[in-house]
């Protein structure tokens, strides 16, 4: 994928570069992540999931509305075709509408209920291993082909704070 370099791009990565090594811990740059990802592409939902020993599990590592996500959150999506898309064949996911977000997501009742018809799913991959997820979710329609490139050029940020989360929880 190639990730066509706008001004706000640029910003966006000097700010989280800036971010990664300000920062006090994960918490905090992915704070700083959510903040930056609704400036770029815009969200009323950012998650950050990691995928759990099983590779059949994943479990929510920050949540910009811990009220209807909470932290530790799990849910299983391994074996299932978002699964097998996101995780195992390690591609994004661009979903459109509320068909995409029912063929997606097990709990696309819950997702639905608070307005959100559109998704991106980014896999955050590090030497060939799938560590996680970042999603990003809005009203339907609200993302396309170009703001999937834009924060699809800020993932790799995320490979060494999920590293991290990944080994402290063991």
């Amino acid at each position: 994928m190639s990730y066509p370099m706008t001004d706000k791009l640029s910003a966006a990565l000097t700010d989280l570069t800036k971010a990664l090594a300000d920062a006090a811990d994960e918490a905090a740059f992915f704070r700083a992540f959510d903040a930056t990802a609704a400036g770029l592409v815009g969200h009323r939902l950012f998650t950050l999931l990691v995928v759990c020993d099983d590779d059949a599990m994943v479990e929510r590592i920050y949540s910009s509305n811990p009220v209807a996500y909470p932290l530790t959150g799990r849910k299983r999506m391994g074996p299932t075709p978002w699964g097998d898309l996101v995780l195992r064949q390690r591609r994004p996911y661009l979903g459109r509408d509320r068909a995409a977000i029912e063929w997606a997501f097990p709990d696309h009742a819950l997702i639905e209920s608070l307005g959100l018809r559109s998704v991106i799913n980014i896999p955050i991959v590090a030497f060939g291993r799938v560590l996680g997820t970042m999603n990003l979710l809005d009203v339907e329609g609200h993302y396309d082909e170009a703001a999937l490139a834009q924060v699809a050029a800020l993932a790799g940020l995320l490979a060494h704070p999920f590293a991290r989360v990944i080994d402290t929880s063991r």
